[in-house]
């Protein structure tokens, strides 16, 4: 088995002319780069757009002229889209489309900022850094649990209810016990009991697993939103009044500025979902584990020929990936609110482009949760400073975000070759 390689399959090239996905993709970039230093430098104001690097508008900041800003960075933008489209060295393609996504969102902030009403044109980093993080957690583990079954041929459409199963869980049994461990663990159970189901009717009975991903959905939903109406509205105290876990600090990582306050200043899942990423991307890419679920992802029957258990390292992956996925729901109600129905509102599915954006890879799929949960937070912000944006499109903005960068800017993407894909032992 420690032979058996399982790469990406090789695929002849193919010829596309001068109009190259990197190139056209360069063409929007220099479009929306002459868009910002043209409309945004036009609507920023001559106020000082100030980025500070505390929670509020004291202590040092990153200052500079709103208009002048906005031009500079548009410019930074139109820069990097003409080098795409001039056709850089592959392995400058992101780096290169990274400072140009940067110079746009830098030069829109530059107009925002500066034009906030007297007193709020300031931007806090620390607050923006933590609020990023905070929202990109349920997504961090949504996606992780997508990576789990992913990886080993299953297609887990489900990471929204097993999100929403676990928070429920773990407010209930946190409530009733007061104990935050015990909440914790009926929180991925919760999501477990959604991925048994799924592994269930998907591997054994080879149920369509996108149908019965989104059945297990609306299970949940009506499930919790059932229990919810009979007890957590009859009885708020006993049994929807959570505890929480405690912010815990570590000593001088939680001086770093901007960084420190914002990322080693958090709970458990914060660190959890840090750790999490880490551990997945070293055993799925440099244990035995790892091959075995790679190889029955990509082909079961070699992996079945050479002494996999093919079927039992499906079931394993689905409920480890339901234990996970739980966890992540009850980063919510153990950590922020108490339980009400339906508190996912769709975060499952953006866990889901999550992974698609970051290529099945546990790192991959950590960059596009924060990714989407600074669109999240960056909606947040501007609705604060009574930015001139409807408030409707700013509650876009995440859905918004998940849409291009899974239709524009992941390009072509190959998911593990027997993913969805029922196996059935000859």
């Amino acid at each position: 088995m420690s032979t058996m390689a399982v790469d990406d399959v090789a695929v002849a090239p193919v010829h596309e002319g001068f109009w190259t996905r990197n190139r056209k993709i360069g063409a929007v970039l220099l479009a929306l780069g002459l868009l910002a230093a043209i409309l945004f430098g036009a609507l920023a104001t001559g106020q000082q757009a100030r980025f500070t690097l505390s929670e509020d508008a004291e202590g040092a900041a990153l200052a500079v002229d709103g208009t002048l800003g906005a031009i500079l960075f548009g410019v930074l933008a139109v820069a990097a889209g003409a080098a795409l489209l001039a056709g850089v060295p592959k392995r400058w393609f992101t780096a290169v489309l990274a400072v140009g996504v940067v110079g746009f969102v830098a030069s829109f902030l530059c107009w925002q900022v500066s034009a906030a009403p007297a007193g709020q044109n300031f931007m806090p980093m620390v607050n923006i850094v933590r609020g990023t993080f905070i929202l990109a957690l349920p997504l961090i583990f949504g996606a992780l649990a997508g990576v789990l079954c992913e990886r080993s041929g299953v297609v887990n459409v489900a990471i929204e209810g097993q999100l929403l199963m676990g928070a429920f869980a773990g407010a209930l049994f946190g409530t009733m016990t007061g104990n935050v461990w015990v909440g914790l663990v009926a929180a991925a159970l919760g999501g477990a009991f959604i991925s048994l189901l799924l592994a269930v009717f998907a591997i054994r009975y080879l149920v369509d697993q996108v149908v019965i991903g989104i059945v297990l959905n609306l299970l949940a939903l009506g499930l919790t939103g059932f229990l919810y109406e009979r007890l957590m509205q009859t009885d708020t105290q006993k049994y929807n009044q959570p505890p929480r876990f405690d912010t815990w600090a570590i000593p001088l990582l939680e001086d770093i500025p901007v960084i420190g306050p914002a990322l080693f200043r958090g709970n458990i899942f914060l660190y959890l979902g840090l750790i999490l990423v880490l551990v997945i991307h070293i055993a799925l890419f440099r244990t035995r584990w790892g091959l075995r679920t790679r190889a029955v992802g990509e082909h079961p029957t070699a992996a079945d020929t050479l002494g996999v258990k093919v079927l039992a390292v499906r079931y394993r992956n689905v409920i480890l990936a339901g234990l996970v996925a739980g966890i992540g729901g009850a980063s919510y109600t153990l950590a922020l609110y108490t339980f009400t129905k339906n508190m996912i509102g769709g975060k499952g599915f953006i866990a889901l482009a999550a992974l698609i954006f970051g290529r099945w890879s546990p790192t991959g799929a950590l960059l596009a949760a924060l990714f989407f949960g600074f669109a999240d937070q960056l909606g947040t912000y501007l609705g604060a400073i009574n930015s001139i944006i409807p408030s409707q499109f700013l509650a876009m903005l995440p859905y918004l975000a998940t849409m291009l960068a899974v239709a524009g800017l992941v390009g072509k993407v190959r998911a593990p070759a027997a993913d969805g894909k029922p196996y059935i032992k000859g």
